[in-house]
């Protein structure tokens, strides 16, 4: 199992504050109006998104949920464009047309966010097989909530890819609400992981607030994926602060449950760690927090000043040019 070091705990650490800022900011302007469309936001779950990307190179491949904004960003994701994207802008990932649901930057490996329940996972499958095909070497790593656990997809996905010894990693952002749904109320087991065995894989339950927990167990399987030995399976333990989406009035979820974890931040852990473990001073963590606010400040200005699409643009990537792609 890889350690993690000094060097790659700071760089997560910038990972989280760079994605809770760029969900702080989407969710302020989508209250102010000015995001059309509907977001879903992951602030409380920067954990895993940084911890699973920082075990990967930039060859390899993610592919994500409809929650897809950190995984965008810890692959390597511009958050200019990205937010420009939620904007609806020209200079967005997708020339304003796909919005939160469907930013992909193929350049960095990030394969798409995906606002079908469950499709990341054969998504990944296809992008795992490319890898052993070609002998390229690289891994992908197919994100999903334990809502698409029990969607028919999703055992395929897990059968396919255990037959075929395929180099991917299923990530369960196990957050507890499958849009409005209890945890209980649709997964029969007490862990996702659990079905592991059925496929023949490894599957292992973490903490997903735990920076550490997520970086070693994903760096476990990974090298597993990467020298030939087949997919596995981990389960992150994880919280949405915010409701489903934005404007969900969150009447599903217990009184002072959001408050509690909240207490738990996996920013305030993480920064725990790198002070008690590598010696790194508060004043280096607030340095990066500030850089970070200020990226993403930057990445507003950006979108609020970029131009629209325009009319003449609406045919564009719609028809296959004339003698063929």
């Amino acid at each position: 199992m890889s350690k993690l070091n000094e060097q790659t705990a700071r760089a997560m650490h910038r990972t989280m504050c760079r994605i809770r800022y760029f969900e702080e900011a989407a969710s302020a302007k989508y209250k102010d109006g000015e995001l059309p469309g509907f977001i879903h936001l992951s602030i409380g779950q920067e954990a895993c998104a940084a911890g699973v990307c920082a075990t990967l190179e930039d060859s390899d491949y993610i592919t994500s949920t409809h929650r897809g904004h950190g995984h965008c960003l810890a692959k390597g994701g511009d958050a200019k464009r990205m937010m420009a994207e939620l904007f609806a802008k020209q200079a967005g990932y997708s020339q304003g047309r796909g919005g939160s649901m469907h930013i992909a930057d193929v350049a960095v490996g990030m394969l798409g966010a995906n606002g079908i329940v469950g499709q990341s996972m054969p998504l990944g499958v296809g992008a795992a097989l490319t890898a052993q095909v070609t002998g390229s070497g690289a891994v992908a790593v197919a994100f999903f909530g334990e809502g698409a656990s029990g969607a028919g997809v999703a055992h395929e996905a897990m059968n396919m890819a255990s037959l075929w010894r395929l180099p991917l990693v299923f990530f369960c952002e196990s957050n507890r609400y499958a849009e409005l749904s209890p945890y209980e109320t649709h997964v029969p087991l007490a862990n996702v992981a659990d079905r592991a065995p059925a496929y023949d894989m490894p599957g292992v339950t973490i903490d997903g607030g735990d920076a550490v927990a997520v970086f070693e167990s994903m760096a476990e399987a990974v090298a597993r994926a990467r020298a030939g030995q087949g997919p596995s399976l981990v389960e992150a333990k994880t919280y949405r602060w915010h409701g489903h989406y934005e404007g969900d009035p969150e009447v599903y979820k217990p009184a002072g449950e959001t408050e509690a974890e909240k207490a738990r931040d996996p920013i305030g852990r993480f920064e725990a760690v790198l002070k008690e473990s590598f010696g790194v001073a508060a004043s280096a963590l607030e340095a990066a927090h500030a850089g970070e606010k200020s990226a993403i400040e930057a990445a507003v200005k950006f979108a609020e000043q970029a131009a629209d699409p325009t009319p003449d643009g609406l045919t564009a990537n719609v028809y296959a040019p004339a003698g063929g792609v």
